[in-house]
């Protein structure tokens, strides 16, 4: 279905603004400093939003750049920009099929968004695109690639409730398995707005396609254009024991 939440991006930044951005950049530093081959000063956010990370990035003096296919996402990001008067580039493009004037030191894709490569051959032209915008020996992160559906976490319903700038925002996360053949889920995500007394409801509806690891290293081989690094704790540089929906994978560009 068209999107209604990716298009309302006062509201999507109001919903995740639990979002801790410092201490993510903290984190991908680390990541940075143990696996990047070359030195970090230009960065790119894929599937930005809002962009908390980017923004922090752009506050810390790297060059910033962020893609978005929403053209709504993309003009808040540059309203967003001149009032906190920082300087960062955001682009309107496909994440899936994209190609930019300039090459980046590290890139990333926050939330789980890398699901919108939706099947295989979509999930090849995305590293073919993040490929050719990467310099060599630099990183790519994936947060949290939906890898197992057995986990009764990542089936769980999730809500939550955030409150900015006098708005009210519950918003709703849902994924439910659809075929187990072709591994695909429904994703159910809506976000209920109470803006000053004026109530809203936005809904987003996606089947998408779930990338089990080991076909994930598969893909990337079959790519080959990046190194596989390893999946890795969400919140920390240790490597995963068990297979976890908050994870971290790591590639980094031949």
């Amino acid at each position: 279905m068209k999107s209604q939440i990716y298009n309302q991006p006062k509201y999507y930044e109001i919903a995740f603004s639990f979002i801790d951005a410092k201490k993510q950049i903290k984190l991908f530093e680390k990541f940075i400093d143990k696996y990047s081959k070359i030195p970090v000063k230009k960065v790119l956010d894929i599937a930005c939003g809002p962009a908390l990370q980017l923004r922090e990035f752009a506050k810390q003096k790297y060059i910033a750049t962020g893609i978005d296919s929403s053209p709504q996402m993309i003009n808040y990001l540059n309203k967003v920009a001149r009032e906190e008067k920082i300087k960062m580039n955001a682009i309107k493009a496909n994440m899936n099929k994209f190609k930019l004037m300039s090459k980046f030191d590290f890139a990333y894709i926050m939330m789980g968004s890398i699901i919108y490569t939706k099947n295989s051959q979509l999930f090849l032209s995305h590293l073919d695109s993040v490929a050719s915008s990467l310099n060599t020996g630099g990183l790519y992160l994936i947060e949290n690639l939906a890898m197992n559906w057995s986990d009764s976490k990542f089936l769980k319903s999730q809500s939550w409730t955030m409150r900015g700038k006098g708005i009210k925002v519950k918003t709703t996360y849902k994924i439910t398995p659809q075929n187990s053949l072709k591994q695909i889920v429904t994703q159910d995500f809506t976000i209920e707005v109470n803006d000053k007394g004026h109530k809203q409801k936005f809904i987003n509806q996606d089947e998408l396609k779930i990338i089990f690891p080991e076909e994930f290293k598969l893909l990337v081989e079959k790519n080959n254009k990046f190194e596989f690094l390893g999946f890795f704790e969400r919140y920390s540089t240790k490597k995963l024991k068990n297979m976890s929906p908050e994870n971290i994978v790591l590639l980094r560009k031949k």
